[in-house]
């Protein structure tokens, strides 16, 4: 039988980066990948499926509330910028080795707006820049409610609006646009070229424990029907949605009681290179009410293949499968006796939920177009096209006797560390090296402690908060940003003592 140290399930942006990061610190590992479809990043990190704000929390207002009180709490804003962080650090470590050898190829700069309209929406979002621009990782955010300085910055949303709607906007220039179809190509690129096999059209039909605690994986091609069985020491399963199938098969006792529930997405993609032309920023407003976050309406300029694009959405939508080329029947195939009860549980709980996915599925083509006008008063349906964007599928974990829907990430391990898994969706895979170096260490507890040097040479804020050591932040920030070939912008501000800025 055929074996290898590590089996990589799924030729997405978690794969990639967990097999560049065992590679470049177990040169002697040998990996595999396999991917049931015929390309790599096809599904949820195909950029037409992905989002790719390089979520950091500066323009999703999801990641910072407002508590009952009228507070603002910017805790989870704080976490997910400093995950993005370490992301930023492995990739401008990876350029500096020649792992990655085109930065501009995934990453671009891009402003990132937060926008509200509405006397209440616009005392938040002043709270929100109070709070965070002060901050160290924040530090240059912008609030903005002067109409004539909301049409400079974005002509294309001024055009048709009435200001008697009073508007405002969080604006950081600090922003990125990531490909992260490009960037997993590449960092599976490296593992092929330093001798990892990769695999496509390869779908994985079974994992089955050994009594050694290795496992045999078995796959199949799905060309010429060909199976064969591979004997792992490690496997991690990141499959996206097809990943809780084959946690649940593996049979550990770590995956019991969870479950998934499916969210298709559609966004209206621009056709009009005029309009495209003349927008520049990932614009980001507030989640209807009832709407997961993921729902939240952004107006995006995307960079794919060296070209300018724009997208409206997400529309949520509702489908059983768990991949994009899904069954519809994986919805119904994950339901097992252990995780029944989660899911009654969530369906009990989640009302508001399933009636927004309702009135979403009933909104005609004209419907979507006059949500865009939230954003550009003067929409044209013409100017647009409606496309399928990738599946995700939630995590519904076990609470009590019931079960509670997360829109988070989980990675789930065996308790001896031979297998895991990554389940969920956003902040996904803008927090990947984070989620990555979390199974390493779950997984690899003994081996992590000698990969520890090794890893701060990637990542140098490793085991530290940048949010408590401005000094380390401004020294990784401006060597990131030189090896990512990331052009600092500076917009026209007048800051006080306290780091807040208004415009003038």
């Amino acid at each position: 039988m055929e074996k290898t140290d590590v089996v990589l399930i799924g030729a997405g942006i978690m794969s990639a980066t967990l097999g560049v990061l065992l590679r470049q610190l177990q040169p002697d590992w040998t990996i595999s990948v396999f991917e049931r479809l015929d390309a790599a990043a096809a599904e949820s990190s195909d950029p037409w499926n992905n989002a790719g704000t390089g979520h950091s929390a500066l323009c999703e207002l999801n990641y910072s509330p407002q508590n009952a009180d009228g507070s603002v709490d910017v805790s989870k804003a704080v976490d997910i910028n400093e995950r993005f962080q370490v992301s930023r650090q492995f990739w401008a470590s990876a350029v500096d080795t020649g792992v990655l050898n085109d930065p501009a190829g995934f990453i671009n700069p891009i402003p990132h707006v937060s926008f509200v309209h509405g006397a209440d929406n616009v005392d938040y979002l002043r709270k929100r820049y109070e709070a965070l621009a002060p901050h160290p990782l924040f530090r240059g955010m912008e609030f903005i409610d002067s109409p004539d300085e909301f049409a400079k910055r974005l002509p294309l949303m001024a055009k048709g609006r009435d200001y008697s709607d009073p508007v405002a906007l969080n604006w950081s220039d600090g922003g990125t646009d990531i490909d992260f179809g490009a960037l997993t190509k590449q960092l599976l690129a490296h593992i092929g070229y330093s001798g990892g096999e990769i695999a496509f059209g390869t779908e994985v039909r079974d994992l089955d424990k050994q009594s050694d605690g290795t496992w045999n994986v078995t796959v199949r091609n799905l060309r010429t029907y060909q199976s064969r069985t591979l004997n792992a020491k490690f496997v991690f399963v990141g499959a996206g949605g097809g990943a809780l199938p084959l946690l649940q098969k593996s049979g550990i006792a770590e995956a019991k009681g969870f479950g998934g529930f499916p969210i298709s997405g559609q966004f209206l993609r621009s056709t009009n290179p005029e309009l495209i032309a003349a927008h520049e920023a990932k614009v980001y407003g507030k989640a209807a009410v009832g709407a997961p976050p993921m729902s939240v309406p952004h107006l995006d300029t995307r960079v794919i293949n060296g070209r300018k694009g724009l997208l409206f959405g997400p529309y949520a939508g509702w489908t059983p499968k768990f991949l994009k080329d899904g069954s519809n029947a994986d919805l119904f195939k994950s339901i097992k006796p252990n995780n029944i009860g989660s899911l009654v549980g969530v369906g009990l709980t989640e009302m508001g939920l399933t009636k927004y996915l309702v009135s979403e599925l009933l909104k005609s083509q004209n419907g979507k177009v006059g949500v865009l006008e939230e954003f550009l008063p003067r929409a044209d349906g013409r100017d647009w096209e409606l496309i399928t964007a990738g599946q995700r599928v939630q995590v519904i974990r076990r609470k009590g006797a019931g079960g509670v829907l997360e829109f988070g990430t989980a990675v789930i391990s065996a308790e001896d560390g031979s297998i895991a898994g990554l389940l969920g969706a956003s902040p996904g895979a803008s927090t990947c090296v984070t989620a990555m170096l979390d199974v390493m260490q779950r997984c690899f507890p003994r081996e992590y402690a000698g990969w520890t040097s090794q890893l701060q040479q990637m990542i140098p804020s490793l085991g530290q908060k940048l949010s408590e050591n401005q000094a380390l932040f401004q020294e990784v920030w401006d060597w990131t940003n030189k090896s990512l070939k990331l052009d600092s912008v500076s917009g026209s501000t007048v800051r006080d003592e306290s780091g807040l800025a208004e415009v003038r």
